[in-house]
């Protein structure tokens, strides 16, 4: 059992899953991350890397079964992305105010050129993480590729946080004060862009009413 007070929230439910399944605990908690982006992975994989260095399992089990689990939630999102498709894409966004059909185009080229990275390095991204598989999905990347630079992203991002629970200890949860601190940082560059978005895209109407 891990030797902590009972751990509430999230910590307890992943903490519950890994004391019921082991290291396929650890990974179900991720996959679920990746639908659900409010279960923090930040949080739950330096808990594994904690329980690997009490010897309720093994440091390489906990690598392997939360990048599966990392793997495994991106392909229901890929899914999800193929299954809206291009043309159901470019309804929603007639409908969204502000956007144009023409910005999705855009979109699908950027991936078309970019696609590959965005997925291997969007693994590494806080919120963008989870997301990335979408677009992916939407432009049917080839599965293999996408199902092998997500695996290539997820472990190095699962194999950094679970390493600093390991090695911290008791500490681990010190990790997601740090790893929350890039989430806001990525939070509000994400919001900078959209208001650059907003402000250009009024001006463009503004401009042509005048």
């Amino acid at each position: 059992m891990i030797e902590q007070n009972e751990p509430g929230g999230v910590a307890g439910f992943a903490t519950g899953l890994m004391e019921t399944l082991g290291a396929p605990g650890a990974g179900l908690a991720v996959a679920l991350e990746n639908l659900f982006p409010p279960l923090p992975s930040e949080l739950i994989l330096p808990l594994a890397g904690f329980t690997a260095s009490q010897g309720e399992i093994s440091l390489w089990a906990a690598i392997v079964w939360t990048t599966a689990g990392s793997l495994a939630g991106a392909l229901v999102l890929y899914a999800l992305g193929a299954l809206l498709g291009r043309d159901r894409m470019r309804a929603m966004a007639a409908r969204v105010p502000l956007v144009e059909v023409a910005d999705v185009d855009r979109s699908e080229e950027w991936f078309g050129r970019h696609g590959y990275k965005a997925v291997f390095f969007g693994r590494m991204v806080p919120v963008v993480r989870s997301f990335v598989s979408i677009p992916a999905g939407v432009e049917r990347m080839p599965l293999a590729a996408f199902a092998l630079f997500t695996t290539l992203g997820s472990a190095v991002w699962n194999t950094v946080f679970i390493l600093a629970g390991y090695l911290l200890g008791e500490n681990w949860h010190t990790v997601e004060t740090y790893a929350g601190w890039l989430q806001w940082v990525v939070l509000a560059a994400v919001v900078v862009a959209v208001g650059w978005f907003v402000t250009g895209r009024l001006r463009k109407i503004r401009s042509r009413d005048t």
